[in-house]
């Protein structure tokens, strides 16, 4: 497998595994804020899915454009995600306390905002890093399932290392921190990987 593979693999791997301890830390904050029951649940899982769906489209309309490096944009989502990620759970508890009072109607409307943003840039990973694959591979196929299965694989890895290591050792704060900081390095790599493409 070229070098190239292997690091865009990684990258894609650690974006994988940033999303779900998101995901895991987020709920169990929103939770906390909101309640645990039937129509939480409901509300933060139907959030976080319509969030990335939503973010898959955009992704796949900005991968349309041939002209647009991207790498380099996916690098720029990684890096916004890990700046999110760090202002998050304060974010969350701000909201929460001034909306404790609305109606579930109400609180999914501002759960669906605060996890918007988040989530529709996870969302456009997995279209961007398939288009720079195909265009360099010309196999679609080969593209969206090998980056499909190495991102998996990365938040496998996160839904155990989460619950059974992240938020016993660091707590909410500190892994959530963690993710951020592995979303900037990712970028930063993705960054390095396009700035040695462009120059060799």
């Amino acid at each position: 497998m070229p070098r190239s593979n292997r690091t865009l693999f990684t990258l894609f791997a650690g974006s994988g595994f940033a999303a779900l301890v998101y995901q895991v830390v987020w709920q169990r904050s929103l939770f906390a804020i909101y309640g645990i029951n039937i129509e939480a649940v409901t509300v933060v899982v139907t959030a976080f899915m319509l969030g990335l769906g939503l973010g898959s489209l955009a992704g796949g309309a900005l991968s349309k454009d041939p002209t647009r490096p991207a790498l380099r944009t996916f690098a720029g989502i990684e890096i916004a995600i890990g700046v999110f990620g760090f202002c998050s759970l304060a974010l969350f508890h701000t909201v929460g306390d001034a909306t404790l009072q609305l109606s579930m109607v109400g609180t999914a409307c501002v759960t669906f905002l605060l996890v918007l943003v988040p989530t529709l840039l996870m969302g456009a990973t997995l279209p961007l890093l398939v288009a720079y694959r195909v265009r360099r591979s010309k196999n679609v196929g080969m593209s969206v399932g090998a980056l499909y299965c190495i991102n998996t694989l990365g938040s496998a890895l996160a839904c155990f290392a989460t619950v059974l290591w992240m938020l016993p050792a660091l707590g909410q704060s500190g892994s959530v921190v963690l993710a951020g900081l592995l979303n900037v390095s990712v970028g930063i790599g993705a960054l390095l990987l396009h700035h040695t493409e462009v120059t060799t």
